[in-house]
């Protein structure tokens, strides 16, 4: 089984693209959008990578979310995982009813979150061939 990254390099390309663009409400709303599946993305690829370098691949499916990235932090994947912790909490808020306030809170951290994402995959893109 190889992991195939090209899904979560499309969507940091096209998260990088709508960060660039002067902030108003329509572009705001579609970074937060492109935001939530990257992140999506994101936390999949490393499920998949730790799943394909585990001696035991199953053990992985038993972790919480916390401990995938903090496995993820070990192995070099991910540089600070209680931002990662944050941007989960980012992406819970914008699963609940429109608020005009949360939006502008978790859009302020899709920055972060942009330069955190580019990082994994880096670091995964150049992993794979030691799996």
């Amino acid at each position: 089984m190889k992991l195939d990254l090209s899904p979560l390099e499309k969507a940091l390309i096209s998260l990088e693209e709508v960060l660039k663009l002067p902030v108003d409400p329509v572009v705001r709303d579609s970074t937060i959008q492109r935001f939530e599946y990257t992140y999506e993305l994101s936390c999949k690829m490393l499920k998949r990578y730790l799943e394909m370098s585990a001696s035991v691949p199953a053990e992985i499916d038993t972790k919480s979310f916390k401990e995938l990235i903090r496995l993820g932090a070990e192995q070099g994947l991910i540089e600070k995982p209680e931002d990662w912790f944050l941007y989960r909490q980012a992406r819970n808020e914008t699963s609940h009813a429109y608020d005009e306030n949360k939006a502008v809170l978790v859009y302020s951290k899709i920055g972060g979150f942009a330069q955190s994402a580019r990082k994994l995959f880096e670091k995964l893109k150049s992993n794979i061939p030691n799996l």
